[in-house]
Parts: C-alpha cells; sequence; structure tokens
C-alpha cells in the first residue's frame, strides 16, 4: 500500500537534476581558493619524482618556471614553496636557511620575475630542512628544542623569502612567539606589505610521513611532540591560533585537514581572519594509493574531501590534489 504524503515539503525537489543540485548547492570549491604546494631542488635543472607522492615531483628552477606556468593557465594563482637543500646546507644552527641564494629565495626571485602579480607565493618558514638534526628548531646542548634562540634564524629566514619578493611567509615551525618576532623583523625592513600565514594549528600528525619523505625533513632523533599540537586536543588549537592572530598573522591554518575537521569549524566560529586547512601528505597519498588499487574513485573521493574542508569552514586549502582536480573539471 502506497503512503501519499503531503505536498507542500519534499526536500528532493531540489536534488532531482545535477543542474538543480549545483544551482542550491551550499558548498562551492574554486580555483582561486587552492594552492598548489612545490618542493624546490637547489639546482637551475632537476626534476626528482617522490616515490610516496604519485604524480609530484621536486623541481629544478626551470622545471618548476615551466610547471608553474602550466598550472597558471589551468587557474592555478597560488604556490606553496618548500625547499629542499643539499646536505652540505645542512648545519646546527640551519644558517644556510636565510642564506638569499638558498633554494626557495632564488626560486622566488625567477618566479615573480617571470609571473609578477599574477601569481601569489607562498613560502614555507621552517628550520628543519636546514639543520643536521632535522628539528624545527634549534637544540640546547642537551638535545632539546630551545625556542627562543629559535626564534632569530626563523625571523632571518622569513625575511629573506620577503626580500626575494614572496607574498606571504608561512611560519611551520610552531615555536612560540614566532609571529611576532617575524612581524617585527619585516616591519623592521620595510617588508611591511609581506604577510604572513600561520601554521597556528599544526597537530603532531602521523600523516606526515610522504612528506618527510620528500623533503628529508624528518628529526633525526625524538619526535616533535614537544612543539607541535596534541592531536587529543581543540581547545588548545584555538588558544594557539588567537596567539597568533594577536602576533600580527594575516591568516591562520589548521593541519592536517580531513581528521581536524571540528578544529576548522570551532576556529572558524571565533576568528575573521582568512582560514586555510592543509589537505597534507599522508592524506593525498592514501587516497592516491586507493584509487590505484581500484578501492576507491578518485575523482569523488576527492571532490568529496575538498567539499567537507570548505564545509567545515575553509576559505583556502593547500593541496596536492589541486592540479588534477582543476584539470579533471572535478571541481
Amino acid at each position: 500500500m502506497s503512503i501519499t504524503l503531503p505536498g507542500r515539503k519534499r526536500p528532493r525537489r531540489t536534488r532531482r537534476t545535477a543542474a538543480l543540485r549545483d544551482l542550491v548547492a551550499e558548498t562551492r570549491v574554486s580555483a582561486n581558493a587552492l594552492v598548489m604546494p612545490h618542493f624546490v631542488l637547489p639546482d637551475e635543472h632537476g626534476e626528482q619524482p617522490i616515490a610516496s607522492m604519485p604524480g609530484i615531483s621536486r623541481l629544478g628552477r626551470a622545471e618548476l618556471l615551466t610547471q608553474i606556468e602550466s598550472d597558471l593557465a589551468l587557474g592555478i594563482r597560488t604556490v606553496l614553496l618548500f625547499g629542499v637543500p643539499g646536505p652540505e646546507s645542512k648545519g646546527p644552527d640551519a644558517a644556510a636557511a636565510a642564506d638569499p641564494q638558498a633554494p626557495v629565495a632564488r626560486a622566488v626571485r625567477q618566479i615573480k620575475a617571470a609571473f609578477g602579480d599574477d601569481l601569489t607565493v607562498v613560502t614555507d618558514v621552517c628550520l628543519c630542512a636546514y639543520t643536521d638534526h632535522g628539528h624545527c628548531g634549534l637544540l640546547t646542548a642537551d638535545g632539546h628544542v630551545d625556542n627562543d634562540s629559535s626564534l632569530a634564524p626563523l625571523a632571518a629566514m622569513a625575511a629573506s623569502h620577503a626580500e626575494a619578493g614572496a607574498d606571504l611567509v608561512a611560519p611551520s615551525d610552531m615555536m612560540d612567539g614566532r609571529v611576532a618576532a617575524i612581524r617585527d623583523a619585516l616591519d623592521k625592513r620595510g617588508l611591511t606589505e609581506t604577510a604572513i600565514l600561520a601554521y597556528s594549528a599544526k597537530f603532531a600528525s602521523a600523516y606526515y610521513g610522504p612528506f618527510r619523505d620528500a623533503a628529508a625533513s624528518a628529526p633525526g632523533q625524538g619526535d616533535r611532540c614537544s612543539y607541535q599540537m596534541d592531536p587529543r586536543n581543540v581547545e588548545e588549537a584555538i588558544r594557539e591560533a588567537l596567539l597568533d592572530e594577536e602576533e600580527g598573522a594575516d591568516l591562520l591554518m589548521v593541519k592536517p585537514a580531513l581528521a581536524y575537521l571540528d578544529v576548522i569549524a570551532r576556529l572558524r566560529a571565533v576568528t575573521r581572519l582568512p582560514l586555510v586547512a592543509y589537505n597534507v601528505s599522508g592524506e593525498y597519498s592514501a587516497v592516491k594509493a586507493a584509487a590505484a588499487a581500484g578501492w576507491l574513485d578518485e575523482r569523488q573521493i576527492v571532490t568529496e574531501n575538498l567539499h567537507a574542508i570548505c564545509r567545515a569552514g575553509a576559505d583556502i586549502v593547500i593541496t596536492y590534489h589541486a592540479r588534477d582536480a582543476i584539470a579533471g573539471g572535478w571541481i
């Protein structure tokens, strides 16, 4: 026996066709909201595919410019650069991080010369790739990460990137007070227009494994739990982000994204700054591996993930899927 429903309220009416569903969609992801990360080699030429991140390679500056030009034609207008220095550039004081000839600073100059303001360039600011021990700050004699002594080299690294032409510098080290130190250093050099994207709620996550392979930045001893955030905490994440806002951050970030959608939502409710989420390497590689095995439909799962991140409250998503998502018409 069929049941006749009242005719007034039928939510399915606006789900009937794809065009109707698009018309009433509450969450929309555009190319302008996506940031493509890149790993920059110290050489002019080079391409090294990253086995743990299918489709992603470490690139020399020439190959990087070619890739960025192709991506820009697709609509990717923002990049995030990570340096991959050679072993000779690593030391206990991370001095090479602020060298104007370091991989990122050199790449920024060439990118801005080629594309100007058509492309927004964000640079990661962290000492881990430049220390011989792989930690994000300097170490004390007994092997502990020294927060306060790490601030000056971080600020110097950020200033080097800004002087090269970076539009935003993005400290990912999670040292206390580094946003204020960087803002002061930039302002003293007259770099008042350079914005700071703070990795505010960066959790000590197992999802970073492929990235550490790509950037050769895993700590030689110990872990990063004393400075990256405990995955069990959300109130602490809000405190961290609001401190960064007070210190002069222009944008705030939650990293990783998918396992921390609740943190994104909570932070969205308490700040009016642009909110960024980092769809990190482990999240990317897990999707790639499952899709390669035929267990998931890559297009559908990437689309669902990106919409989930934005639905939670992110304005901007850093994702290794950006190129595929735009080129494939997934968003």
